[in-house]
């Protein structure tokens, strides 16, 4: 997976972004650089976001604590299967947040 990269400037959340949960090993890199005074965590999903039903607003995100309500840049990995991740600002005064996530991996089925 080429890295992927979202960056939000305001109390937001981002899109999901999906993960290849068959990929052996799973190891996903994630890296939030912050640019000013914000509070964010990276959560994680293990709903399908491709099924038809989908709904965002309504799926289990879970905030590791490695990742969760932070202030300043931070990074962290998953090594357990997970199916998408996305950031979520939950207080702002200035500036953004950048977030980098980078998969590797053999290809799942």
């Amino acid at each position: 997976m080429r890295p992927v990269r979202v960056r939000l400037r305001a109390v937001d959340v981002s899109a999901p972004i999906p993960l290849d949960h068959y990929r052996s090993p799973f190891s996903v890199s994630i890296n939030v650089v912050v640019f000013g005074s914000l509070t964010y965590s990276v959560e994680h999903t293990y709903d399908d976001v491709f099924s038809p039903g989908f709904d965002v607003a309504s799926a289990q995100w879970i905030a590791p604590t490695a990742l969760a309500l932070k202030t300043q840049s931070a990074e962290g990995s998953y090594t357990a299967p997970v199916v998408a991740v996305r950031l979520n600002i939950t207080a702002y005064t200035s500036g953004s947040a950048a977030m980098t996530v980078i998969q590797a991996g053999n290809p799942g089925r």
